[in-house]
């Protein structure tokens, strides 16, 4: 009867610690991430038809897991969120700067465009990055050692960087504004540009046309090179 109490004993704890392994996952599942949660809720607040789409699409293409790169800025899991969260965060500095020294550009420059362009305009990297084991020698020891890292594959969805972004953000089904389709668009500025004429007049004539390019531009190259002190 001592066996069989002890058995008994031993099975009802087993289920006891299951089970509570189990709350405690169902619990770190359930916790907010806050970079998740103001980035859902700086898009759901401009109302704009097919952003409910868009977020649901990010999350099974694993955006809000995904790194900004393999191996430079927010090279880790999370990275590209907050470097999306970045980006708008300086771009929402550069419009009101802009603002104060010309009212005019509250117009040219509305508050959703800022939002939308900025925490959208890296969604065509939501898929490409993939964790690794690499190999790399220990300077202290000498020796070679395995190492998780991520490196990229682009054959999923090989459409370009920007463009990629648009014809994304099109198909999810969400509206985007010239200007946005524009300024997703040319983000990446001279660093994004293939050896054409075409193409360098296009980047030229889309930032004459409308001040979020360059807002877009600026925002991400200070998130990119100082928020985030990135060197390339």
């Amino acid at each position: 009867m001592n066996l069989d109490n002890n058995v008994a004993e031993t099975m009802e704890q087993e289920t006891k610690d299951y089970q509570s392994n189990q709350n405690n996952q169902d619990i770190q599942r359930n916790q907010s991430n806050p970079n998740v949660d103001a980035f859902k809720k700086a898009l759901l607040s401009t109302g704009r038809k097919g952003i409910e789409a868009v977020l649901e699409g990010l999350d099974k293409l694993g955006f809000f897991k995904a790194p900004a790169s393999s191996k430079h800025h927010l090279a880790c899991e999370g990275g590209l969120l907050q470097h999306s969260l970045n980006v708008y965060m300086q771009a929402d500095v550069i419009r009101s700067a802009q603002i104060k020294l010309n009212p005019q550009m509250e117009e040219r420059l509305p508050m959703n465009s800022i939002i939308i362009a900025s925490l959208l305009h890296d969604v065509c990297k939501a898929e490409i990055y993939k964790k690794v084991m690499k190999n790399r020698k220990n300077k202290e020891t000498g020796r070679w050692e395995e190492y998780e890292t991520y490196d990229y594959d682009y054959s999923h969805c090989p459409l370009g960087h920007g463009e990629k972004s648009v014809i994304r953000l099109i198909r999810m089904g969400l509206e985007l504004t010239e200007d946005e389709i524009a300024a997703i668009r040319w983000h990446m500025g001279a660093w994004d540009l293939p050896s054409s004429f075409e193409a360098n007049k296009n980047l030229g004539a889309a930032q004459d046309k409308y001040p979020l390019v360059s807002v877009l531009m600026a925002a991400d190259t200070l998130a990119t090179r100082i928020s985030e002190g990135s060197n390339v």
